[in-house]
């Protein structure tokens, strides 16, 4: 996965340490089907997600990361789900702590495609077939947020 400048400048002077980075996850819907990506560096099934930009607004993050990832041109809906993954700790030593923030997306134009190699397909699957998908637990939830029709969930450890 390629690693935005940002973070790139950021491990120059802090090394392997722990990062608090905002992610975004874009649950794209388009009628009864569902956008879904096989990740290049694990091979796992999922929606699109990616890492906010220094200044972004994070609906802009998740838009942007669809064109990005898939080629297709979405509208953020609303917020689902509001939550801090576990920290991830990558093969090189770095640390990262990712709050992520899981939007409800619309498709509006495009046919998925893998752009920039961040996924190695992508294409459409179908709602009603959710259950059956190889997904792991957290990018399920991830979804079924997303899928609700309820207000945005925050999490509380306390």
């Amino acid at each position: 996965m390629p690693i935005p400048d940002f973070i790139v400048d950021l491990r120059r002077l802090v090394g392997t340490r722990p990062l608090s980075l905002v992610g975004v996850t874009a649950v794209v819907v388009r009628g009864d089907e569902l956008l879904l990506g096989r990740r290049s560096d694990n091979g796992a099934l999922g929606p699109v997600t990616g890492i906010v930009d220094p200044g972004e607004e994070p609906a802009d993050a998740a838009v942007r990361e669809a064109e990005e990832e898939a080629g297709v041109r979405i509208r953020a809906d609303r917020l689902a789900w509001v939550h801090q993954i576990p920290r991830i700790v990558y093969d090189n030593g770095d640390q990262a702590d990712y709050l992520d923030l899981t939007f409800r997306c619309s498709w509006i134009s495009g046919e998925p495609f893998p752009v920039d190699g961040e996924m190695t397909e992508v294409g459409w699957y179908p709602l009603a077939e959710l259950d059956a998908l190889p997904l792991d637990d957290d990018m399920r939830a991830r979804v079924a947020h997303a899928l609700a029709e309820a207000p945005a969930r925050f999490e509380q450890r306390s």
